[in-house]
């Protein structure tokens, strides 16, 4: 009888154990990767229903159950910045994630010149050679418009983490990879950084449904997404869905964006749009309003297009540093007006490296060039005010300040003399006697000479509110 006894447990296990599904964890939490600093790091996956889910990173440990639908998370205290550290994570199963360091962590997304890769940038084989950061991290989500929220990023070549060296860096975002390679070499320690971006896409493929429903102005773009198309990634929460919703709630210190071009046609409306994505990803994230950093979009010719579309977009993406820990890298003196993809991304990752040790560090820097504060009308002339003059403002060049433009009543934007005095510029034209308004680098070709003395270049702005040729587009 005792004989009987062991095998027929054997085969009881047997046929219990294939009920038991294994402890999992998402894609963007795995060996290699960077865990944010001087924070709680959520670690979450799935599991049994009500199966107890044990995590432990060096001294720290979490403890929680999968839900009735499976899914766990637990927040971790992690150690101090560096490693490598290891993660456990014991349920059924025990999973080890090694090589994982704690340092900074950044998402990375917007369009194409997020998208556009070291190997296409400035220098691309020296840049290359060059990329020997094992501390630094990359983790790109694979393309995935979805029609409801996915837990996991999915889709063709989904890999892991890799530490960047000359293999793995040619590929990956040519902004995220040098906007890391500041913060690295500048905070001394692990950098982190998940790109998810795709080229040719509109804000609201990257807003959640839920947010677009909240404004009725947002009607019309779900109208366009009623009929889900799939594969296609330029319908209302398609990119959300698949590429956002996988990676809340990673814990990290913020985002930087880069995108605008597919919107350039609906500028009045991406006014609203933009702060609205930005504050729908904060919501969902739950880390409070973390620091959200964008690229103002490079002079080019949009063939087909207003002129002052472009400018529209430029005033919308500067008027939404009005959300609390924002910050914009101007980028009027770094386009090519006839490639929508310059290659100077070493420069447009550095200035908002810049935002980045300004906002979320609190080092005193420069971080911004001049940014519109305010107009006085003084008699036949306008004098304008700037934030973020730094050691003064400067005229680029040989000749004086160029592209500003003045006009009366009757709202007719003539040339004007422009002349820096002190942090002021006094703008005025003998044509226009009655000034009301200014407008600077108001056309989408415009690469004006505004710098402060630390070379960053003032943001095109208007101080006027005529009506927008991109009015009433929906």
């Amino acid at each position: 009888m005792k004989r009987l006894v062991f095998p027929l447990c054997l085969l009881l296990l047997v046929l219990v154990a294939p009920l038991q599904a294994d402890v999992r964890l998402p894609k963007v939490i795995g060996s290699h990767m960077v865990v944010q600093q001087g924070q709680p790091a959520t670690i979450w996956g799935w599991a049994d229903p009500g199966e107890t889910v044990v995590v432990e990173m060096g001294t720290s440990r979490g403890e929680t159950k999968a839900d009735d639908g499976g899914k766990w998370s637990v927040k971790i205290d992690p150690p101090a910045a560096g490693g490598p550290y290891e993660i456990h994570v014991v349920g059924s199963n025990t999973l080890k994630l090694t090589d994982v360091l704690v340092g900074e962590v950044w998402v990375c997304s917007g369009q194409s010149n997020m998208q556009w890769s070291v190997n296409r940038a400035l220098n691309p084989q020296a840049e290359i050679q060059a990329a020997e950061f094992p501390h630094i991290r990359l983790f790109t989500v694979a393309r995935n418009p979805a029609k409801e929220p996915v837990d996991d990023c999915v889709g063709k070549g989904q890999g892991g983490w890799v530490d960047c060296n000359p293999q793995t860096v040619a590929g990956f975002s040519a902004v995220g990879y040098f906007f890391g390679r500041k913060l690295h070499q500048d905070l001394d320690v692990p950098v982190g950084l998940v790109n998810t971006s795709w080229g040719g896409t509109i804000c609201e493929a990257w807003t959640s449904h839920s947010k677009l429903e909240s404004d009725q102005d947002f009607a019309p773009i779900l109208e366009r997404s009623a009929n889900f198309k799939p594969g296609n990634p330029n319908q209302g929460a398609a990119l959300y869905n698949g590429m956002i919703h996988p990676l809340v709630p990673l814990s990290m210190r913020g985002a930087i964006w880069y995108q605008g071009e597919s919107n350039v046609a609906r500028a009045q409306q991406y006014a609203k749009l933009f702060p609205a994505m930005i504050t729908d990803w904060r919501e969902r994230w739950g880390q409070g309003d973390f620091p959200f950093l964008f690229v103002q979009l490079a002079p080019f010719r949009y063939n087909g297009k207003d002129p002052q579309e472009c400018a529209e977009l430029w005033e919308a993406q500067r008027k939404t540093l009005s959300l609390p820990n924002t910050g914009m890298a101007v980028t009027t003196d770094i386009g090519n007006i006839k490639d929508i993809h310059p290659k100077n991304k070493q420069e447009v990752g550095r200035r908002l490296a810049l935002w980045a040790l300004a906002l979320a560090h609190d080092k005193q820097l420069v971080h911004s060039g001049p940014l519109y504060h305010e107009q006085k009308v003084e008699g036949n002339q306008i004098r304008v005010s700037f934030q973020h003059t730094g050691g003064g403002l400067v005229a680029k060049g040989d000749g004086g300040l160029t592209h500003f433009e003045i006009a009366g009543a009757d709202e007719q934007f003539v040339k004007a003399t422009a002349t820096i005095d002190g942090d002021t510029v006094v703008v005025r034209s003998e044509s226009v006697a009655k000034p009301v308004a200014v407008r600077f680098a108001w056309t989408d070709t415009a690469e004006p000479n505004l710098f402060n003395a630390e070379g960053l270049p003032a943001s095109p702005f208007r101080t006027d509110d005529f009506k927008m040729v991109t009015d009433g587009r929906r």
